[in-house]
């Protein structure tokens, strides 16, 4: 089966909604058999792979030296694998290039990093082609904000490789349209 790596923020707590929203995408992904990979950390990297592992599914999870040394947590109780590196370059490029897709959740600044450089992965053909979906209004917003901004720099192609969707069911219905 394929690995999702899924991106989000490292803030969500148990309880709140964006983290059990985490939590259904990772028992839906679980359940349908995908390997899920996460950046291995808490909030939603904790949430995906709670639910992948409830569901039934493998998780991974990477994390990087730079990363602990700045905040010292270590990976999270349902991750089964640990890719260790020791940059947060290192640790982007393995969650980029080792997918078959990419569905970012909510986040910040880290998740921005991780959707932009997959996108931009995507765009040079540098990965195989793959499903890249941006959970939320957020997202949208944000991305449509740039598009409009950038519209001269940004081709209708690279645009086509965003797909935005409003919710974790309506993702993994992509995923499944996509995979079969």
């Amino acid at each position: 089966m394929p690995t999702i790596t899924v991106f989000g923020s490292a803030t969500p707590k148990e309880g709140e909604p964006d983290y059990e929203a985490a939590y259904r995408l990772g028992y839906l992904l679980g359940q349908a058999g995908y390997t899920v990979m996460t950046g291995g950390y808490a909030g939603t990297m904790e949430a995906v792979s709670r639910g992948a592992v409830d569901g039934g599914g493998h998780t991974i999870g990477v994390t990087c030296a730079e990363i602990e040394r700045y905040r010292p947590l270590g990976a999270n109780p349902w991750v089964q694998k640990v890719v260790s590196t020791e940059t947060l370059t290192d640790r982007l490029h393995h969650l980029a290039t080792r997918a078959d897709a990419a569905v970012a959740l909510p986040g910040g600044v880290g998740t921005l990093l991780e959707i932009t450089l997959t996108w931009n992965l995507l765009v040079i053909h540098a990965i195989p082609p793959m499903p890249l979906i941006l959970v939320g209004s957020g997202w949208q917003k944000s991305f449509e904000a740039i598009l409009t901004a950038q519209e001269r720099y940004i081709t209708p192609a690279a645009r086509d490789l965003l797909r935005f969707v409003p919710n974790v069911k309506i993702a993994m219905q992509a995923l499944t349209e996509h995979f079969g």
